[in-house]
């Protein structure tokens, strides 16, 4: 059911981000959705990378 959910969700995102970018007024238009839809995923996967480090690293120390 959350495979589902998901997928559903992302279908509807790109028809969005389509759409934005065939109605956009220029092109720098276009590079600010990119970096929109982009930015928060990266950087939620740097927060993980590194609080999986530090975790890692806690770990490694109470042993």
């Amino acid at each position: 059911m959350k495979q589902f959910l998901w997928l559903a969700l992302q279908a509807n995102n790109a028809d969005v981000i389509k759409e934005k970018i065939e109605n956009a007024p220029d092109k720098s238009y276009e590079i600010g959705i990119f970096i929109g839809t982009y930015l928060p995923l990266v950087v939620l996967i740097i927060i993980a990378y590194v609080l999986y480090f530090r975790m890692k690293k806690r770990k490694d120390l109470d042993d």
